[in-house]
């Protein structure tokens, strides 16, 4: 027996206009000027607006309404103002270390090897990760090798390459492993007393080393207590990340971080302003707005194929320039939810004034969906009067104080750090006490919390954290 009925299904389909807005939104300043530059050069009707003295005013009033996709006679005046308050004297510069894959590179280009060892040692540079370590097996690298390079080769003489690696500086790079990083840092220094009894424990006691069991080690080694202060003193200042830092004696390189967005205090108020970016205006090209205007008086058949194609790049045009108008718009709205919410911060830069914050709390705000709040968070930067900030770093979960007060979990994290930097190390606190300590300042947190807390910023447990 057949059973027939209907079936009604809501769909929502996104607007070309919707499409750029949202793929704009996410992009950060310097991007957006490449973005702009690309679909200048990939749409013919879009130009570069030279403003002159006396069109700067007109240009920043004109309005889309004057052009139509439906309009077979627009007045194709469209331009987009990209202009805002000009940056303090330069952009934030950072400098940054070279890559070290690329210093790797650079040393392996030093030695005199056949084609095919170069092309293998590139292949295991380029497997290390950004510690510099290799955690890919061995096996399985041989098979990348074989697929990617079509080269044949084994994990015999994958270990003599990568042993020529592990020559390279930083020492440490291209270990397997914790163990055999710190040991390749060893052997590449002097040997004192002091770092033999450290390679001895590296080699031989790891384990032990690693769980703080400093009494078995005294023991099965023969020596003393001071002694092995002396190796554990010399394993301490070997780098576990040898690929996360590079030698000072290596170039450095600038890279620059143009802030979407600068906040300024003056008089006790917060101004916020979103800084000029060296993005071309905007204008559609007169030329090809002639030819759509005179294929309406025409029936030749290539004129009409030619306006077709003209005006499908008028709507584009239409819809990217406004698609920028609408990003500026989302971003300046959305920044200023975030400094209303987190005024009290942005007045001192004081970190425990902090509030809790999430995606939905702006989202509430602005009348934007969280998607789009989380888009525009997304790869952004303020400058403020007190440093620059990605806008992620604004926003935290929040607990409840016993007096009834939300904070931010920021706030926690640091009452933690500060106690563990405060602890008697000999006898270093658990999460208990971590709890305990945290209860007397007026903060309940259940113990599993304080892990997780402590999990995220890397502290040790209580064992590990142990000195002599």
């Amino acid at each position: 027996m057949l059973k027939q009925g209907l079936q009604q299904k809501l769909q929502t389909k996104l607007s070309p206009l919707q499409i750029q807005t949202i793929k704009l939104l996410e992009l950060p300043t310097l991007e957006l000027e490449q973005r702009i530059k690309k679909e200048i050069e990939e749409n013919p009707v879009l130009d570069e607006a030279e403003p002159q003295q006396g069109e700067e005013e007109e240009k920043r009033n004109v309005s889309l309404s004057d052009y139509s996709p439906d309009d077979p006679t627009p007045s194709y005046k469209l331009y987009v103002n990209n202009q805002g308050k000009d940056l303090k004297p330069q952009y934030n510069t950072f400098s940054v270390k070279e890559s070290f894959h690329q210093n790797l590179e650079m040393q392996l280009g030093y030695r005199n090897l056949d084609k095919r060892t170069r092309e293998i040692a590139l292949f295991i540079i380029g497997s290390l990760d950004n510690d510099g370590y290799l955690r890919r097996d061995l096996d399985a690298l041989c098979d990348d090798i074989s697929f990617r390079l079509n080269i044949e080769t084994s994990v015999g003489e994958l270990e003599k390459i990568l042993a020529m690696i592990q020559e390279f500086e930083p020492a440490g790079i291209g270990a397997r492993n914790l163990q055999e990083c710190l040991i390749l840092q060893l052997k590449a220094r002097k040997g004192s007393k002091a770092q033999e009894n450290a390679l001895t424990i590296l080699n031989d006691y790891f384990e032990e080393f690693t769980k703080k069991h400093y009494t078995k080690i005294i023991s099965k080694m023969g020596i003393t207590q001071d002694e092995l202060k002396a190796a554990i003193d010399e394993i301490i200042k070997l780098n576990p990340r040898p690929g996360g830092q590079i030698d000072d004696s290596y170039v450095e390189q600038a890279q620059q971080v143009v802030p979407d967005f600068v906040l300024e205090e003056k008089d006790g108020q917060l101004i916020m302003t979103m800084p000029k970016f060296s993005v071309p205006e905007l204008k559609v090209n007169r030329r090809y707005a002639s030819l759509l205007e005179k294929s309406a008086t025409t029936n030749d058949k290539a004129e009409k194929e030619a306006a077709t194609f003209v005006k499908q790049k008028l709507d584009s045009a239409k819809w990217f320039i406004e698609a920028i108008k609408q990003r500026q718009n989302t971003l300046q709205n959305t920044m200023n939810a975030i400094i209303d919410f987190q005024h009290d911060y942005f007045m001192e830069g004081d970190e425990t004034k902090l509030k809790p914050m999430v995606l939905k709390n702006i989202a509430q705000k602005t009348g934007l969906d969280i998607s789009t709040i989380s888009r525009v968070v997304n790869c952004k930067y303020i400058q403020t009067h007190f440093g620059i900030f990605p806008l992620k770093y604004f926003f935290s979960e929040g607990l409840m104080t016993d007096s009834g007060e939300e904070v931010s979990t920021r706030e926690i994290k640091k009452i933690l750090m500060e106690s563990v930097e405060q602890e008697n190390k000999s006898k270093p606190l658990t999460d208990e006490e971590l709890v305990a300590v945290l209860q007397q300042k007026g903060y309940r947190v259940a113990r599993r919390t304080v892990a997780k807390y402590r999990e995220q910023m890397n502290i040790p447990i209580a064992r590990l954290r142990k000195e002599l």
